[in-house]
């Protein structure tokens, strides 16, 4: 069944619309490279009387690598192909993980956690319940802090 937020909606239950990647943090990233170059910045950079400007190149080169970053989505950009959660979904047909049975506690989405929390596991879950649509123009997470573990700390020897 076709809905009208799917091109979205990525396979790991996050909103692609919602990704800084789609175009500010490379935008922002590509804009500064530019005013840098016309400013001839790194001239500058090798006598400002700061440490942290013997840094520049590096710098210069993370802004490059940001501008790279840039995606357009999993389903119609280059993520897909390189991404585990979207390989398993297309492959057994899937429009998203909301529809496999065993994405609970999937390793394929701890990647995830460092950037989104459970986001896209409660994302998931809402989508389940509610269908893409309905989840996308409702309360659809970015970053959710995951539970506290109910384990007690691991004990120090």
């Amino acid at each position: 069944m076709a809905t009208k937020h799917l091109k979205e909606t990525s396979y790991c239950g996050l909103y692609c619309a919602d990704c800084p990647f789609q175009g500010t943090i490379p935008d922002l990233a590509r804009d500064l490279r530019k005013e840098l170059r016309k400013y001839k910045f790194e001239k500058a950079a090798e006598v400002i009387p700061f440490p942290e400007f013997k840094k520049y190149d590096d710098c210069y080169e993370v802004l490059g690598a940001m501008v790279k970053l840039r995606c357009g989505g999993c389903r119609g950009g280059f993520r897909s192909k390189y991404c585990n959660i979207a390989k398993c979904a297309t492959e057994k047909g899937f429009e998203g993980s909301w529809e496999c049975s065993k994405v609970e506690g999937c390793k394929e989405f701890e990647f995830l956690e460092a950037t989104h929390g459970d986001a896209n596991t409660k994302n998931l879950k809402n989508i389940a319940k509610t269908g893409v649509d309905e989840w996308a123009d409702g309360s659809r997470l970015w970053y959710s802090a995951p539970a506290k573990s109910s384990k007690p700390p691991a004990s120090k020897k």
